[in-house]
């Protein structure tokens, strides 16, 4: 691994968590204004939008020609039913219990890429990951005021962190055939034909096709869904696939846990919410985590 290309890709982590950690306040804008599934739908509508926008620019340009699709469409399918199951699992449980669940993915991406990809980590990796897993878990737990279990959502949220982790790993065993716009594109536009086709199918269903468009009456449900669309599905997905060809599954999935911090950083900065001393514990021992399984990279047994 050039040096180079190494630094970029911690760089990318970092600007991937910030983009991914501010999505929740995106998040909690739109959901005053419009259903989930209404959400999803148009968070892929501006992703797809400016997919085409950047393609007529020529911008960044792709060639899929005469490369294994299955393994490029199977990638973009995870990171959809990702979404899919996170949103259908909150139904059943609360979002302290999602976050939780959705902290243990490093541990997953580890697993299944010490299987299939033959990534192994060193000893002080693994320990560096799970301070950075134990912080955001507990600072999750001290911060609930109530956490209730329902284990049909706990189930189907680790169906969704699953398919997450997955996602991952796949991004990184295509990395050699595709550029990280041609996985993003293939993401969106699955996850555009996706939503699109649930919402053509539920609105017949309920009758409720015309208010399609009326969350576009709310000027700040524009802004947030296109930053969710643009920035934390199309940005973000870029940075993942060039942080997943540039280092081990493991360090580029971690990056996962610090925009979760990150929401939090974020909740009291810009929303006012209460800090208190065990935010900032269980926030420098994320970072620490993070930092720790790059550093203890060096010391890999099997190296990329």
């Amino acid at each position: 691994m050039e040096k180079d290309n190494k630094v970029r890709a911690y760089f990318a982590g970092a600007v991937f968590s910030v983009l991914v950690g501010f999505s929740f306040l995106g998040v909690k804008t739109c959901v005053p204004l419009a259903s989930t599934l209404q959400i999803l739908t148009h968070r892929y509508n501006f992703a797809f939008l400016a997919v085409i926008i950047v393609m007529l620019l020529h911008i960044w340009k792709i060639d899929i020609k005469g490369k294994p699709l299955g393994m490029l469409f199977l990638t973009g399918a995870f990171y959809v039913g990702f979404m899919i199951l996170q949103t259908i699992g909150l139904i059943y449980a609360t979002s302290i219990v999602s976050a939780i669940i959705f902290a243990i993915v490093p541990i997953m991406v580890k697993i299944i890429a010490g299987i299939f990809l033959k990534e192994h980590s060193s000893i002080g990796q693994t320990i560096f990951m799970f301070i950075s897993v134990a912080a955001l878990i507990a600072m999750m737990l001290i911060g609930a005021a109530d956490v209730s279990y329902n284990w049909i959502g706990i189930t189907i949220l680790l169906l969704s962190s699953l398919s997450m982790a997955i996602n991952n790993v796949l991004m990184r065993a295509v990395r050699a055939s595709y550029t990280p716009f041609e996985i993003t594109v293939v993401t969106a536009f699955e996850g555009f034909v996706t939503f699109k086709m649930a919402t053509l199918i539920w609105g017949i269903a309920q009758g409720t096709l015309d208010q399609y468009f009326e969350p576009f009456a709310h000027t700040e449900f524009i802004i947030a869904t296109a930053y969710l669309g643009i920035f934390c599905i199309l940005f973000s997905a870029q940075l993942m696939a060039f942080m997943q060809a540039n280092m081990p599954s493991v360090n580029a999935s971690i990056f996962g846990n610090v925009s979760t911090a990150i929401s939090f950083v974020a909740g009291v900065v810009v929303l006012g919410e209460p800090l208190h001393a065990y935010h900032i514990i269980c926030t420098a021992l994320i970072i620490i985590g993070v930092i720790g399984v790059g550093m203890a990279g060096k010391k890999e047994l099997n190296k990329i």
